[in-house]
């Protein structure tokens, strides 16, 4: 009864193949290993681990991708700030700027300029892009290259490689030099045209060579006036600057001042060259908004054509003054002997400044004596020398102890006086004092009086209680401001190197270190 119970063997043989057929990868040993032995963690365990280490590669490199992209836009935006930086501030001022074309109601002397062409204000961008250095470009062909675009008047200004400029004028040979500025040198050339060129080269590598010919162009392209020399073209290739001027062909009125040989100046060439200079600088002062103060007029920078017609030139220092400024405070740079003692002590400048320039020069037209006198620095320049004889030499009407030896006193009288009195009140010590450049041509084409010249200066100025008292001037005063800024100058050279060669033996270019290009409103 008890055998037939017992059957567990045919059991055992029964529930083997199942965890075959649920588990076929795994082939198990006996039939309770199958449940305990499998576990699926150690797989789960490492595709947990591959995951992570995928996710850190990718955000690694998406990392290193956001890094360099923000180094790159660092990097352009540095760039992209110094190249503003470099720009001159006056430039700025070009989205304002036009000249005057219609001449003021107010204006009866002839002095507003006449246009053939004109345009209605060049966007800033354009004038930019047309004329200054551009950025670097990713292509070597453009690298350096200007576009060619219109920047006013209906011309196109050149633009020349450095080999047309080299063979114009054969190698920039020693032949051809005519001169050496500040900051470049010039040469004479001849274009393919047969046109007659002079060629200014800016020191590579100079700072202000480099505002010098952005300066230059950004504002001589503009200005068309028969007393204004003009630009031809210009050359922005690499690192080589160049500017291309009309040539002008009987040298500077400092040559034929000062310089060596036989030059001679008789009264009437020098009443033409004072009188075409003041109509130049009454249009840049007057004519154009807004308006343009040189900064470097001098006998070096007036030169003469055949008939001794003058051309204001060298725009390099040059500046504009907005309407809306009484003045701009700039760092000191001109040449000595020609400086307004506003200007050389504090670095305010206004056309003022440019006035007192012109009287110097004029003194140079008078007297034939140079702004400085080399063998006594400071204790003998022109303005100290002359202002006490200015009044006299008008009261007595007597111009010996003044004029040129040279002259042999063959001048007219009156144009004499017209010239001594504008001279005077030119180099006046108060700028407010100074007349306007309108008014010194006018005075010297005999449409204004002395008189009137003297005392009218400045709306509501008070009159002087005689036309020749008020043109004295404390010497004393004016001799002590000049020691002041002799000591400023030469006291501070050993520390920096603020003042550049002489332009000439005339006087000494200099550069001081105001802050740049800071202006006052109204």
């Amino acid at each position: 009864m008890s055998s037939p119970v017992t059957s567990p063997p045919a059991v055992l043989n029964i529930t083997t193949p199942p965890p075959l057929k649920t588990f076929p990868l795994l082939p198990p040993t006996n039939g309770t290993s199958i449940t305990s032995d499998f576990s699926p963690s150690p797989p789960n365990r490492v595709d947990t681990n591959s995951s992570f280490a995928a996710l850190g590669v990718g955000i690694a490199i998406g990392g290193a991708v956001v890094v360099v992209i923000v180094v790159i836009f660092v990097v352009w935006y540095i760039n992209r700030r110094r190249r503003r930086r470099r720009l001159p501030d006056d430039l700025l001022a070009l989205k304002d700027w036009q000249p005057n074309t219609t001449p003021s109601n107010k204006r009866k002397d002839g002095l507003a300029p006449k246009f053939t062409n004109s345009t209605s204000n060049v966007p800033l961008s354009s004038i930019a892009s047309s004329i200054l250095p551009q950025p670097l470009s990713t292509s070597s062909a453009d690298f350096g290259k200007p576009n060619i675009t219109n920047i006013g008047y209906g011309n196109n200004k050149a633009i020349f490689t450095y080999e047309d400029l080299a063979n114009a004028t054969e190698g920039f040979s020693h032949a051809n030099f005519l001169g050496q500025g500040g900051f470049g040198y010039v040469h004479k050339g001849v274009l393919p045209t047969g046109e007659k060129v002079a060629i200014k080269q800016l020191k590579i590598g100079s700072g202000q060579g480099e505002r010098e010919f952005q300066a230059e162009v950004a504002i001589i392209s503009r200005v068309h006036h028969k007393h204004l020399v003009s630009l031809v073209g210009y050359c922005s290739s690499g690192l080589q600057r160049m500017l291309v001027y009309e040539f002008v062909p009987n040298n500077t009125l400092e040559f034929h001042l000062h310089g060596k040989g036989n030059n001679f100046l008789n009264w009437d060439m020098r009443m033409k060259i004072a009188l075409g200079s003041a109509k130049g600088l009454a249009y840049l002062h007057e004519d154009c908004h807004p308006k343009i103060i040189h900064r470097d007029i001098k006998s070096a920078n007036i030169l003469l054509d055949n008939n001794f017609e003058p051309k204001v030139a060298d725009f390099g220092l040059a500046r504009f003054s907005p309407e809306t400024d009484t003045h701009i405070s700039t760092r000191v740079i001109g040449t000595f002997g020609y400086l307004a003692p506003e200007y050389a002590l504090t670095g305010k400048l206004t056309e003022k400044s440019d006035v007192f320039s012109f009287g110097v020069m004029l003194l140079e037209l008078i007297t034939g004596r140079r702004p400085i006198d080399k063998t006594h620095f400071l204790d003998d320049n022109i303005v100290d020398w002359a202002r006490p004889l200015l009044a006299q030499v008008l009261k007595d009407d007597n111009f010996s102890s003044l004029a040129d030896a040279r002259l042999q006193n063959n001048y007219d009288s009156t144009e004499m006086s017209r010239m001594i009195a504008c001279a005077a009140v030119c180099v006046r010590h108060l700028a407010r004092r100074r007349p306007s450049m309108s008014q010194i041509a006018r005075a010297l084409e005999g449409n204004l009086s002395i008189k009137d010249l003297d005392e009218g200066i400045k709306h509501g100025h008070k009159k002087s209680n005689g036309s020749h008292e008020s043109l004295n001037f404390d010497t004393a005063q004016y001799k002590e401001e000049l020691k002041k800024f002799e000591k400023m100058l030469f006291g501070s050279q050993n520390n920096s190197s603020g003042c550049s060669a002489p332009t000439s033996n005339s006087g000494q270019h200099l550069s001081g270190s105001s802050s740049e290009g800071l202006r006052t409103k109204k």
